[in-house]
């Protein structure tokens, strides 16, 4: 690679030299000649002489084209390399046992068959947190939870993947390492179709792409994330239209949605702290870490988290009042809801896309910017049936 740098840097460096040196050449020789010569398809009049010279700079501006071609080919940037997930980084998600710590609380359901021993590493008020919770509840999962310090971030140092939620399933005599939270229910819905397919089988559908971008840095895509995998058995009642439909609100809610939240969660200094004080209750950090780490994650995260919503706001190019970027995401949604008919974007029935946009909206549940979303837009009529679908599903929360 080296070497092949060095013949481009080699080549680009003569290329342009000889550029300058024709450059400079026609246009001396133009200074004699009239310019329909030099821009004729035909020699100009004027003897051997005047041939010649036209000649020359028909000639010369050939080779202008081609060294600037040349050039150009030599200068551009190589597209983006996208590479595969090898097996080897593949296998690093099974883990032989959990790690050693003990859940905040467990949620036991009784109508919960998978036999999957599933654990959440989690933020209490994460929003593709917040999803997955809806995800599990719903369908009755019974699952662990472990909170995780949103600053020291201690309970998922044995993970090379450090965002939440990690989603822990026992598989066999293995526990399988799942990310993304769009990853985790498509998964996990293709499973409850077919529970005679292996879960791990199921996440090679998901494979990551990892590629670089033009200022360098890597980045890492999941493919499929929002397809489910039902292969030629297709569950009654589902068409491949209300699949497309489902898919593309749930992108709505991770892409669009979620990022009108942190600018108005922390709209000011004061809203955020509010916000980190109504975290850490839901959370029970008190009961769960130090004295010293609450007042860390609390006070300095709603310093940082402040600092940090102006700069989302400006990022997602949100109104100069924030709340009615909130507002007009939430109509949207609503709108189209009205324009089906129905209780919700499933139906009679949450769909996917339902407990999506619910899972996300229910991580500011306890903030001020929801009381305004209630009381300025009618959101909430959708969100109290989201609600009360989602708990009588959920299992009983146990310490």
């Amino acid at each position: 690679m080296a070497t092949v740098n060095m013949f481009k840097t080699l080549v680009k460096g003569r290329i342009t030299n000889l550029s300058l040196k024709i450059d400079n050449e026609v246009r001396r020789r133009c200074l004699d000649m009239n310019k329909h010569a030099l821009f004729s398809t035909k020699p100009p009049s004027g003897g051997r002489e005047g041939k010649r010279s036209w000649r020359f700079a028909m000639g010369s501006l050939g080779l202008g084209v081609a060294a600037g071609a040349g050039y150009a080919y030599y200068n551009t940037p190589a597209p983006p390399k996208a590479i595969l997930n090898d097996e080897k980084s593949n296998k690093r998600l099974l883990l032989d046992k959990l790690p050693e710590l003990s859940p905040a609380r467990k949620v036991v359901s009784v109508v919960d068959h998978t036999g999957l021993d599933l654990v959440l590493y989690q933020y209490p008020t994460c929003p593709f947190c917040c999803k997955v919770r809806a995800f599990l509840d719903y369908y009755g999962f019974s699952y662990s939870v472990i909170e995780v310090n949103p600053v020291l971030r201690q309970q998922i140092k044995w993970s090379e993947y450090k965002k939440v939620p990690i989603l822990l399933a026992k598989v066999e005599n293995v526990y399988q390492q799942m990310n993304d939270s769009s990853v985790i229910i498509s998964a996990l819905t293709t499973y409850l179709h077919d529970q005679h397919q292996n879960l791990s089988d199921i996440l090679n559908f998901y494979p990551s792409v990892s590629f670089t971008e033009d200022g360098g840095k890597v980045k890492t895509e999941v493919m499929n994330r929002y397809f489910l995998m039902f292969q030629d058995s297709m569950p009654l009642g589902r068409t491949n239209e209300a699949l497309g439909e489902e898919r593309k609100w749930r992108k709505w809610a991770d892409e669009v949605l979620v990022h009108t939240l942190s600018p108005n969660v922390y709209r000011t200094f004061d809203e955020s702290l509010q916000s980190f004080k109504w975290f850490s209750e839901v959370g029970e950090w008190e009961r769960l870490f130090p004295a010293w780490e609450c007042y860390l994650i609390v006070y300095l995260g709603a310093l940082a988290m402040w600092a940090i919503g102006k700069r989302l706001k400006k990022r997602h190019h949100l109104k100069d009042d924030v709340r009615q970027s909130l507002y007009d995401e939430c109509n949207h949604w609503m709108r189209q809801l009205n324009k089906k008919g129905s209780h919700f974007m499933g139906g009679d029935s949450p769909n996917l896309a339902d407990l999506a946009v619910y899972g996300v909206l229910s991580s500011i549940s306890g903030c001020e910017a929801f009381k305004d979303l209630l009381n300025h837009t009618k959101i909430g009529t959708w969100y109290g049936r989201m609600k009360s679908a989602v708990e009588s599903h959920s299992g009983r929360m146990m310490p």
